[in-house]
């Protein structure tokens, strides 16, 4: 069971995806709705695994995955974008992002990249 922190601005995405992860088994250790939060929570939850949305008002997607790594270097992210956001995905990437699943999501890509999040 892995510890997790849900990042999105959309109220119904986050508790969709916390909802999901339960179901697997992992523990919901915080949730944020901007990136700036989720800096801010990460530093106080330590979670195992970040779900981290790309496009988030004050503090984008990819803002926090810098900021959060520049605080945890082993910190393991897992992006959540829309369709179409491939070139956001590769930057989330290269800042340091471990994998990503892409909205809407089904549950085994969910699992498989928690998954692959905690093995790396």
């Amino acid at each position: 069971m892995s510890r997790i922190m849900v990042v999105d601005d959309a109220a119904f995405m986050r508790m969709m995806l916390s909802n999901m992860l339960t179901k697997m088994g992992h523990e919901v250790v915080a949730e944020a709705d901007n990136g700036k939060t989720a800096l801010e929570m990460y530093k106080k939850h330590s979670p195992d695994v970040v779900t981290m949305d790309i496009t988030m008002p004050h503090m984008n997607g990819i803002e926090a995955v810098k900021g959060i790594i520049g605080f945890d270097p082993k910190a393991k992210i897992v992006m959540v974008s829309a369709m179409g956001q491939k070139e956001m995905v590769i930057e989330a990437v290269k800042a340091g992002a471990k994998d990503f699943i892409v909205k809407p999501f089904k549950e085994d890509a969910v699992w498989k990249a928690i998954e692959q999040a905690m093995e790396s």
